[in-house]
This record gives C-alpha cells, structure tokens and sequence, in this order.
C-alpha cells in the first residue's frame, strides 16, 4: 500500500482499549472524573489560545498572521517525549534530518530559541535537546527574520523552559525500560514566602541507556534551578542556571551505507564507531529576565542568556565503501579517526518595549548576541576498514599518526533593531507589519594560517506584512509575506572551504485558514506557502572540507493540524504535511548536473508527513490508553540516494493511584527497522530507534 498509514490510522483508533489496574477504593469516582477527564480536552489541554512566538507580544494565535504550532506539557507527558526528536509528529512540516537539526518545510534548521532567546548550549547538531525541564514546545513556520534575526526560512522552535510556581509542586519519578534503560527525576517548586511573591524551583534529573547500535550507550546529567521575585505588582524578575552534562559513546552515531535504492548494505547494529569513540558535552546556562508594566499602556522587558559548552569528540568517521577482496562487491568501509574540541561561549539580551494604543499594539524590540566558537581539529588516515558483514572493533588509536587539520575561533556579533506594528483596524480585521534592521560582524582566526584570518561585516533587512480577518466565530483566515536574510560565516568565505559566498536571501508567501465546527471540540487549521531562498550552503558531495552554494532551493506545500474531541473521553491530534521542495537552479560550480528547467529534490525532505496521536481517558479505572503512528515519505540525501519511506506506531498506558502516576510507553511497537533520514553516500541514512520500553513511576509529595 502507498501510503499504509492513512488506513491504520484507522485501525488505530477503533483498537479495543485495555484497562489499569484498579485504583485505591478511598478515591472517588468524582475525584476521578475531576483528574482525568476534562470535557473538551484535546482543545482546553492540547491547544494554546496565545502565544508570543509569532509577534513577541502575547498574541492570539488566532490573531497571528503566521503558521504557528505549541505542543503544551500535557501532550509532551502523553507522549512521553524525552528529547525534541520525540515530537516531531505533532508539528506538521517537521521532520528528522540528522541527529539533532530537523527539516523544517523542506529547509534544514538547527538554530533553537530559549524563551525567546538565541544562546543554544548544543552547539551545531551534534547533541540532543532534552525536554526535562521544558514546559512548551513552539514553532513558527516560514521565516522568523522578522522577529528573532538571521535564521533559516523553514521556521524556528522555541523552548520555553519551566518556572518556578506559585504553588507547591513536587515530585519524584524513576524510569527503567529495556536496552539497560534507568532514569531518575527529583523536582521541587513553590512558594518561599507566605504570600508567594518569591519563588524558586530545583531539578536534579539524570538517565543511562544502552542501545541495539555496536559499541553505543549514553549519559545525561541535567541540574535546573530557578528563583522568580514579584517585585511589585507590575514588575517580576526570573533568574534559572542549568547545568547540562552528555556523554555518547560509540558516538558521533553516524549511519549505515546504503545502495541507490535506499537498502542498508549491513545489518542495524553496524556502526563505524570504535567501543571506546565517544562525544562528550559539559555545558551551562544562566538566564534573567525583568519584566514590569510601566504603566497601563507601557509594558517593558530585559531578558539575559549565557551560555558555555564544551564537546569533546573521538570517533571513526565512514570515507566511502571498499572492496577488499577484489570480487566486484564493495564489503567494507574505509574510515578516518578524527579527534575534535568544540568551546562555544556567548551572551545574548533582549529587550521589549511594547505600547498599548488603543488599536494599535506597537512594539520596539532590539537584541544582541555574541558568541565565541574555537574549533581544534585532528585527524588520522591510519585507520583500518571496517567490515559491513563481520564488523571487529579492535583499533589501536594510540598507533594513529594524527595531523592537525583545523584550530580555529570565530568571534561572531549580531545586532538587531525590530519596530512592529499590530493593528485592529475592526472588530474583526487585524494587521501587522513589521520591519528589523540587523548588523552582522565576524571575525575569524585561523591559528594554523594567518593568511586566512579574516574580519566580515554585513547589514540586511527583513519584513513581514500579514494580516487576519474573522470571517465568523468558526473561520478565521490568514495570510502573510515575510522575507529572511542571512550573511554567510567568515569561515565560509574563505577559498580554502570553496568561498566566497553571496548572503542567503528568502521570501515566503502563506495564507491559511483556522476553523473551529461541532460546537468547538473539532479545530482545522491548513496552511498554503510558498518559499524561495538563494544561495544555500551545503558540504561538498565530493569533499566534506568544502562547502558549495545551489543557486535557488523553491518550496512550496500544504499543512492540516487537527485536535478533535471525539468524545469526553476521547481526543486525537493529526498533522498532515505536504512539502516539494527542489533545487531549481544550480550554479555552475557546484557539481550537481542536470538540464535547465528540470529541478531535484532537495534532501531530507520528505513530500508527505503524518502524524497521529489519539488518547482514550477510563476516569472509573483513573487510567488512559494513547496510541500514536507517524509516517514519512521517501526522501533523498544529498547524493541523491533514496530513504524508504517509513511508518512506527506507538502506546502509551498511564494511571494513578493515589499520588503516583504510573506510565508505561512502547516506542515502535512493530519493531521496524528503518531510516529516519540521509545523510550522504559515504556516511549513509540514519536509523530510527528500535522497539524500546520506557515504564516510570512518580509520586507527587
């Protein structure tokens, strides 16, 4: 069948739900029905009426002239959803692309916010977010340079991180599950004083698992602290430190080879890591925010994010198939032992001051970011193939004869000036234009070579004009235009890497419709767009030390999200996401070879997505039963290689008894074995996770 999830969601559905064990006779049925069951659930726990990612004001969505998705804290907690990589289901137009970035609308991102701040510990893409300690997940769709700065033009997501609360809030929750799968969880929050205007928060997570790769097994460490004082009636200040420690071995986790047809050439527990190859991250954050109300139409706020992480990596990097005993059949790969140090450090502030003029919300924003990244890179040759049928992990890495091939810092700052304007011009016609000046300064040193130090400068403008109108009290249309500009880095204009290179320039149309039917348990948004970006930079095909620009990369699709109270007790969340993107025009450089006015797919980008999430509520037996599918279409890697298509379902069964709540989780319930996404050829696609069981038991105190 084509597209086999279409028909099982079905199935999905109308399986037979089995029940809890029974909770504690001293809780009554009412009780019951008061914890578990909310009437409208899908639309009072799954869906946020405001948010401020799309305006950086308190918005409607409703009234947002953009595309804009939140997945609130109970949807994360259904679906059990340890790290980002978890949920990309429930964002239409979201998908894998490799490891920790994703494929946003057909274009590659991994640039994150924090609470509406830039300042990622997790430098590039080689770590995963973990959601411990975060409260929402949103996402604005097409570009954001508007708003937040030079970016990439599929969107943005944003983490909001928990607070500290007004009310006591603890608990603790331990986890275990198969492949050696331990977690525990100690958190507490709450008032400190007796009227609560101060307030602190304490997180002390961490976890340890294994896996079905060869030699690979992990680490996270995480510690979260936070105080908030009411300092007055109109003004709060929120201070939080995290600190993030990460270790990977086996890793960085690459793919497995695979031919033109997608089909791996070893089995899923290959890897072309060594047992004692590993990835190390220590990072940390400390973060500010005042907020205050100046008066009753003048409110103002300052927001402060440092950041530091340090990641250390030791792993054997796949250079290509071999063929080691002359058969015409490639059965090996050759590898590179590569021995990195990542530091990145910097600050970003960020200031609000927002006027409320009767029908006119006007904003004046600014920020500024700067960041320090020194990059110190050695590598060896001296290591041997490695068999795809009979892998031997026995490499002497104190034989290798290392060469330094990169120590590098690149001091980058950005600085932006933002004056938007939000206009009720009727009762129900609103628009919004917004226009952001931006200064790029960069500079790079390189230690090995200081005729390629260089110092960039660059200015760019980005816009956005959109509007929204409620046509009744159960459709509400939107459409929007915004433009996205971003300089390439200094390292990149250098002729060593293939440079210089033209800034990436962007523009998106998209209009949409947000309609609410069956007396508000059923919500339909669909959105149209159309994008178009310039000179995007991607590593060379046939030198991963080089870097090429494809002339115009043009995407264009259709997204529907649908929540939908079925019954009292039963709620579904669907995205659906159609997405073409292709590379229409390709310099003549850049060693992609095909005719004028044909085009190519660009990669990791998938033409049809579907998610699913469905939770059924037996509020007599205080316990629930979530199923959920996810489906990705064929896609390509940047070698053209195709990824099959894929399809995992999962469940999840949750009851309370008393003050614990018990969980227990089943990820990939059919034990597929398939690829996320592509890399390219040498590196291969990545694997999705295996069947894994995730049980977890939290007492609340």
């Amino acid at each position: 069948m084509k597209y086999p999830i279409l028909s099982s969601s079905l199935l999905l559905l109308s399986l037979p739900l089995i029940a809890a064990p029974n909770a504690s006779d001293d809780v009554s049925a009412d009780q019951q029905l008061d914890t578990l069951v909310v009437t409208g659930r899908a639309l009072s726990h799954y869906k946020e009426d405001s948010a401020s990612i799309g305006t950086r004001t308190d918005t409607d969505i409703d009234r947002t002239a953009q595309s804009v998705q939140v997945l609130t804290d109970t949807l994360i907690e259904d679906q059990a959803a340890h790290q980002v990589t978890d949920l990309y289901r429930s964002i239409s137009g979201v998908s894998q692309d490799n490891v920790s970035t994703v494929t946003f609308r057909g274009f590659h991102q991994d640039e994150q916010l924090y609470d509406g701040m830039r300042g990622n510990p997790y430098k590039d893409f080689f770590t995963v977010p973990q959601l411990v300690n975060v409260q929402q997940v949103q996402a604005i769709k097409g570009p954001a340079g508007a708003l937040y700065g030079a970016g990439e033009p599929g969107g943005v997501i944003n983490y909001v991180s928990k607070k500290p609360t007004y009310e006591p809030e603890h608990f603790i929750k331990l986890g275990a599950g198969n492949k050696d799968y331990t977690s525990a969880q100690l958190s507490s929050s709450g008032p400190v004083n007796k009227d609560a205007s101060q307030r602190y928060r304490v997180s002390l997570y961490q976890d340890k698992s294994d896996s079905y790769r060869n030699n690979v097994d992990q680490d996270n460490q995480n510690i979260d602290l936070g105080y908030a004082w009411d300092i007055n009636d109109d003004a709060t200040l929120t201070v939080q430190y995290t600190n993030i420690e990460q270790t990977l071995h086996g890793a960085r986790l690459r793919g497995i080879p695979t031919d033109d047809d997608g089909n791996f050439l070893a089995n899923d527990s290959w890897n072309a890591n060594e047992p004692d190859d590993q990835q190390a991250l220590d990072a940390e954050t400390f973060q500010a925010k005042l907020e205050q109300y100046l008066n009753e139409t003048v409110s103002w706020d300052l927001g402060v994010r440092y950041f530091k992480g340090e990641e250390a990596q030791n792993y054997h990097e796949s250079l290509g198939l071999t063929d080691t005993d002359s058969d015409g059949i490639n059965d090996a790969v050759r590898r590179q032992y590569r021995d990195q140090l990542r530091s990145n450090e910097g600050v970003s502030i960020s200031s609000n001051l927002v006027f409320d003029l009767n029908d006119h919300t006007l904003l004046v924003g600014t920020d500024y970011t700067r960041n320090t990244y020194d990059y110190l890179y050695y590598r060896s040759n001296d290591a041997e193939t490695l068999s795809l049928a009979n892998p031997i992990y026995n490499a002497d890495v104190s034989s290798y004869n290392l060469s330094l091939n990169q120590n590098n810092q690149t001091l980058s700052q950005q600085l932006g000036l933002l004056v938007q304007d939000q206009w009720v011009v009727t009762n129900r016609l609103d628009l919004v234009a917004g226009v952001r000046l931006n200064h790029f300064e960069e500079d790079f040193t390189d230690h090995r070579n200081n005729a390629n130090n260089a110092t960039y400068s660059d200015q760019g403008v980005d816009t956005r004009v959109g509007a929204t109108y409620q046509w009744s009290d159960n459709i509400k249309p939107y459409t929007s235009f915004s433009t996205g500009y971003q300089p390439q880095s200094a390292s990149d204009q250098q002729a060593s890497v293939g440079g210089p290179f033209d800034p990436e320039q962007s523009q998106q149309l998209e209009a949409g419709v947000r309609t609410y039917w069956l007396d508000n348990s059923l919500n339909v948004n669909v959105a149209v767009y159309h994008i178009e970006r310039e000179n995007v930079l991607q590593e060379d095909p046939n030198d991963s030390d080089m870097k090429i620009a494809l002339g115009k990369v043009r995407s264009q699709g259709a997204e529907i999200d649908v929540l939908a109270d079925i019954t009292d007790r039963w709620v579904a969340n669907l995205s659906y996401a159609y997405n073409d993107t292709v590379i229409k025009e390709a310099n003549a450089d850049d060693g992609i070879q095909f005719a004028a006015g044909d085009s190519r797919r660009f990669s990791n980008s998938p033409l049809h997505q579907l998610g699913l999430w469905t939770r059924y509520d037996l509020p007599s037996l205080s316990s629930s039963v979530s199923v959920g599918a996810e489906y990705v279409s064929e896609q390509y890697n940047r070698d053209h290689q195709k990824v099959k298509p894929y399809t995992v379902y999962d469940a999840t069964w949750q009851t309370q008894i008393n003050a614990w709540t018990l969980q227990a989780t089943i990820k990939n319930l059919t034990d597929e074995v398939y690829a996320t996404s592509g890399f390219n050829r040498n590196i291969g696609s990545n694997l999705g996770e295996r069947r894994r069981l995730y049980l977890s038991a939290q007492y609340d105190f």
